[in-house]
């Protein structure tokens, strides 16, 4: 009988939350996304479309001079799979929430780090990563909100906002052109890792190699590239060598070239060159 009746009180707790979850019914602004590769980015948009329904949209329902989520529902997102230029302005890849702030003649069109939010209504301007402005334009009309990209080359994408009868654009640039001959070019390029590689294995393992491949490595990998870690392996040579002069010369030429992500490594560096003017 306890069973029964614990059994009827689970079975009846499961029914109510169903009930009280209710069925599911379709969003009054439906989900949309955009997906378009532009070059070597991708660039996607998450929204909810918005119908206009005879109502009136600008400078109405979507007040002027306010912060807009630009769509309904959660904010609209933008994401760049690499570091893009909006209007000319850089922006790096991730993420954003697209708001803007509407008026009769200008728009300003905002990229917000603060990617997932209800709206814009907590929205914070400190988190915004770019502002730019841009013109919108009359257009036919178009009952659901949408977001389109009409015209595009290997670099750019022109992002169009479509609503009601007016069209709101922004360019982004992803450079892809400039990024491909970059790799190309780099491509070619004789790369230093390799016989550095080989002279750090040399040095480290006493033996392995004659000096004088040593040496070989060691200069194919400085006349390709001068840099802190391939001067400090000469300046460790030069000093196992007894050249005590020359390593403290080389590596002094190891801590100049150091970047600030190197101020550790550089430091440590210093610490042998005293202890070998000693």
């Amino acid at each position: 009988m306890r069973k029964t009746l614990i059994a009827a009180v689970v079975l009846l707790a499961a029914t109510s939350a169903i009930a009280q979850q209710g069925p599911r019914t379709p969003r009054v602004s439906p989900k949309s996304s955009l997906m378009q590769s532009v070059g070597l980015t991708d660039i996607t948009i998450n929204y909810c479309r918005p119908g206009v329904k005879g109502r009136a949209i600008w400078g109405a329902l979507v007040p002027y001079d306010k912060v807009w989520r630009t769509g309904a529902n959660e904010a609209t997102t933008i994401e760049f799979s690499d570091d893009v230029w909006i209007n000319g302005n850089k922006l790096a890849k991730g993420l954003y929430s697209l708001h803007t702030i509407p008026t009769a003649n200008q728009w300003t069109v905002i990229f917000n780090s603060v990617a997932q939010q209800w709206g814009s209504y907590s929205y914070d301007a400190a988190k915004d990563a770019l502002r730019v402005q841009v013109t919108p334009a009359p257009a036919e009309h178009r009952e659901w909100m949408s977001f389109e990209i009409p015209e595009m080359t290997t670099d750019t994408a022109k992002v169009v906002l479509r609503w009601e009868k007016i069209a709101v654009p922004f360019t982004v640039d992803t450079k892809s052109t400039e990024k491909t001959l970059a790799g190309f070019k780099n491509a070619m390029q004789p790369d230093w890792r390799t016989p550095y590689q080989a002279a750090s294995f040399a040095f480290e393992n006493k033996g392995v190699a004659s000096d004088q491949e040593l040496s070989d490595w060691l200069e194919k990998s400085l006349s390709i590239n001068e840099n802190t870690g391939n001067l400090w392996l000469k300046a460790r040579y030069l000093e196992r060598l007894g050249k005590k002069a020359d390593a403290i010369k080389a590596a002094e030429q190891a801590i100049a070239k150091a970047t600030p992500q190197q101020a550790d490594f550089a430091a440590e560096i210093k610490k042998n060159v005293e202890n070998w003017k000693k």
